[in-house]
């Protein structure tokens, strides 16, 4: 027998991807941000952006580290599903644009990885077991609001890509 959707094993396999992605990038987010898990905290992660090209490093280094950790709470919770897995999506976009084929260790597979992953909640919605089922408007028209997320994510990250050198 097959899930139907809407049913306890959609709503708990939802929660385990968003659960394991969002802490993924929340704690990405935080070490860009304050250092935590052995991460490099803001003037090192600024320097890296400055080296990939980026314009204004630290800055730069602030909306992503931003976008990761509220990107990923946003997942944990189930809250404003669509834009925090934008804000993901976007993230892992110009990632990828900054890794040297598909491989690791300079690829780009893990990215790729979660890209899909936030795409897919963006398409399928939190399921059930989430915050955003006490707002309404989240309720319905999940395609419509993921899909608009992820062309937002794809238009932001073209137009960050664009300012880099």
């Amino acid at each position: 027998m097959t899930a139907a959707p809407g049913d306890i094993a959609t709503d708990l396999g939802l929660l385990v991807l968003r659960v394991v992605i969002g802490v993924i990038m929340a704690a990405h987010g935080t070490q860009k941000l304050f250092g935590w898990f052995h991460g490099n905290g803001l003037t090192a992660t600024g320097r890296y952006f400055t080296a990939q090209g980026y314009p204004a490093g630290k800055t730069m280094a602030v909306i992503a580290g931003l976008s990761e950790a509220l990107g990923g709470l946003g997942l944990i919770l189930g809250l404003l599903t669509p834009l925090a897995a934008a804000a993901v999506i976007g993230v892992m976009i110009n990632a990828i644009a900054t890794k040297h084929g598909f491989f690791a260790p300079k690829g780009y597979e893990y990215e790729l990885a979660l890209t899909a992953a936030a795409v897919a909640l963006a398409l399928a919605g939190p399921g059930r077991l989430a915050l955003d089922q006490a707002l309404p408007v989240l309720r319905v028209r999940r395609l419509i609001y993921g899909l608009a997320a992820i062309v937002l994510a794809a238009v932001v990250a073209a137009v960050v890509l664009a300012t880099r050198n």
